[in-house]
């Protein structure tokens, strides 16, 4: 290592002792490949990230089969899994590397969450959800909820019926897909985001296409925003802060797909979605789609 890569790496150290980061490591084989900016770029990028209080990216699962453990007398696991149909659990929830974002370099794999017409809980609304399962505080303070999300060509989402998609109870915030009930025509392929029933945000869910979404709430202050990018782009604020009432008790956000039933306009057939990238970090949020 020559001098010039010894003096970036000492100060890389330093600089990530100063702001608190985890320890780094950080060698090249010549300082002359990259230049100190980029590298210091880069670094600031790294440690600056927040810290994640809810890790939701399945890298520590073996398969969907794991989510079976969980019960309300043995809570065991990231998520508990509850709402979903009458089915193996593999109907409903698959885990694979195929399932992530390309450039998520922090997930494993993602999931393929499946609703069809047996996949009922408590009424005629076709979900499949999974919930965090944890007593850290992702309901105080500010903080990011962030997932990617994505359909494809195969299974896909029916545009005539309404979907609640990563949602609070009191729905004071979510995604949500298809016709809504009080627009105009009988279809609709935006994928929106809502802040207590009110579109703030839309664009076309395209086939394969990864969208990146963070939630910034401000459980104090009662605003939320919303952080948005495609594919491997970093995530820039897009929406936001608008006031609403962030309730929520720490176990009512539910990763996955609520579909109303609509009489006349329902959609045949099962529907695929696809996450990745899922966890809830408070500090300072992490733009990047690789994960931290």
């Amino acid at each position: 290592m020559d001098r010039a890569t010894k003096v970036c790496c000492f100060s890389i150290r330093n600089l990530g002792k100063q702001l608190g980061s985890v320890s780094w490591i950080i060698e090249f084989s010549t300082a002359k490949m990259f230049g100190k900016a980029t590298i210091i770029n880069a670094l600031i990028s790294a440690v600056s990230a927040g810290t994640i209080l809810w890790d939701g990216r399945f890298n520590d699962m073996s398969s969907s089969a794991d989510l079976d453990k969980w019960s309300w007398a043995n809570q065991v696991g990231n998520y508990q899994y509850y709402i979903h149909g009458s089915g193996a659990t593999s109907k409903y929830v698959n885990l694979s590397p195929n399932y992530k974002n390309p450039g998520d370099t922090g997930s494993k794999q993602g999931a393929k969450i499946t609703i069809d017409s047996t996949a009922k809980w408590n009424s005629d609304m076709w979900r499949t959800e999974l919930i965090p399962q944890t007593k850290a505080a992702i309901n105080q303070g500010t903080v990011y909820y962030h997932y990617s999300i994505k359909r494809s060509s195969t299974n896909a989402p029916s545009a005539t019926n309404e979907h609640q998609i990563c949602f609070f109870e009191s729905h004071f915030t979510e995604l949500k897909y298809g016709w809504i009930s009080g627009e105009s025509g009988t279809s609709n392929t935006n994928l929106q985001w809502m802040v207590s029933g009110q579109s703030k945000w839309k664009t076309e869910l395209k086939a394969d296409e990864w969208h990146n979404v963070a939630y910034e709430i401000n459980f104090s202050s009662n605003q939320v925003s919303f952080w948005h990018s495609t594919g491997n782009n970093s995530l820039v604020k897009t929406a936001g802060p608008f006031s609403t009432s962030t309730s929520s008790n720490g176990a009512d956000w539910h990763l996955g797909v609520l579909r109303l039933p609509r009489q006349g306009n329902d959609g045949a057939g099962a529907e695929d979605w696809y996450f990745s990238g899922v966890y809830v970090e408070s500090g300072s949020l992490t733009t990047s789609v690789a994960s931290p």
